[in-house]
């Protein structure tokens, strides 16, 4: 039985998801968030947290602007 790679949730500048894989460095611009497990738990736990998809920038731009 081959074991599924453990991947982590990751996080950018501007709270943009993702995920990869926990063995390899973590591209520039980029931090883990602290959750890690199979590549499907860690699309699920983006999809509870990650509940509006826009850049940070974006929304701190609407948010200054009456937006």
């Amino acid at each position: 039985m081959v074991d599924s790679p453990e991947f982590l949730v990751v996080l950018n500048d501007e709270e943009q998801y993702s995920v990869w894989f926990a063995d390899r460095d973590l591209p520039l611009g980029w931090r883990a968030e602290g959750t890690r497990g199979t590549r499907e738990e860690c699309l699920e736990h983006i999809g509870r947290v990650w509940t509006d998809a826009r850049p940070r920038s974006v929304r701190e731009h609407l948010r200054a602007h009456g937006g």
